[in-house]
């Protein structure tokens, strides 16, 4: 397997702050690698490294197995979380001039298949300040895929759009990766990273913590959860033994059962109660371990 990215015994520092430590990562050609973590745990500025935005203060990156240099322009293509377009401009000139930036090739028929791809191509000759937000991040998403770059970093790509149209970015994503396109994106949308991803890499105060393929990350953590629905809801849970923490989505609740606790014990218990609805034995989620590894309450542990 082809490692088209390589990053080895990164650091990154903002004073006394350690935004990244030490991370060592490899991204196989031809993937979609999902970076998620919570806020302020180095993804942004892990992403920006790849970039060469800025450098880190040790460690190693290398793109196609040689490190990026200034002089050298990688054929990448890059979605910032702050997004920038220049309002004035019309459409149209606004992706000649970003092609044109990034060496693009057939720039007048990309502008309209893509415009026309994301439903924008009647809004070609108008300004970029009468389009609405999430008008502008499709049209920010074309100008980073327009000069087809065989690297594309989507920093937060789904962020602020509606269902529909974060359906049709994800469909576009996914048709890139069948052309070859290596593609990686930060998210806080848990399920997108599970349906999406073919790997997952986990950041949380400047350190790795998750690494794989999302059935190596769940085996990591066992068959421990049971989601269950019943007629009485969070009510029924209320004094069961074996129960060492509850996530309750109202209609249903995602239950961690302790170690050592009989699945059927515990129907059986919740069965003179209530009603059961539904009962599943199942690995946890990927909302579920990130909730585990970063809210505040948790112990410190690393399944890489």
């Amino acid at each position: 397997m082809f490692h088209i990215i390589e990053l080895s015994g990164i650091t990154k520092t903002f004073g006394p702050v350690v935004a990244v430590n030490d991370l060592s990562l490899s991204v196989p050609e031809g993937s979609i690698y999902g970076f998620i973590g919570p806020n302020g745990s180095g993804k942004t500025t892990t992403i920006r490294m790849i970039m060469k935005i800025m450098y880190p203060d040790r460690g190693t990156l290398r793109i196609r197995g040689k490190e990026p240099d200034v002089t050298r322009h990688e054929n990448i293509g890059y979605l910032p979380e702050e997004r920038g377009l220049y309002k004035k401009m019309k459409l149209a000139e606004l992706l000649q001039f970003h092609g044109e930036l990034n060496n693009g090739k057939d720039l007048v028929t990309g502008i309209d298949y893509w415009l026309n791809r994301l439903d924008l191509l009647e809004y070609k000759h108008k300004k970029v300040e009468t389009l609405s937000k999430g008008m502008k991040q499709k049209l920010q998403f074309i100008a980073t895929i327009l000069h087809r770059p065989e690297i594309i970093i989507l920093d937060e790509p789904f962020s602020g759009l509606d269902p529909v149209n974060a359906d049709l970015m994800k469909d576009v994503i996914l048709d890139l990766q069948k052309e070859g396109a290596t593609i990686i994106f930060s998210t806080h949308d848990m399920s997108m990273a599970e349906k999406m991803c073919d790997y997952i890499f986990m950041i949380h105060r400047g350190k790795k913590v998750l690494d794989g393929t999302l059935t190596y990350i769940q085996d990591q953590y066992g068959n421990d959860t049971i989601r269950i629905q019943s007629d009485m809801g969070m009510k029924a849970l209320e004094g069961m033994s074996g129960i060492e923490k509850v996530n309750n989505f109202g209609k249903l609740q995602e239950v961690r059962v302790a170690t050592g606790t009989d699945p059927q014990q515990l129907l059986s218990d919740l069965l003179k109660k209530t009603r059961i609805t539904k009962f599943e034995i199942t690995r946890p989620s990927l909302n579920d371990i990130f909730i585990r590894i970063a809210s505040p309450e948790r112990k410190e542990v690393n399944h890489e």
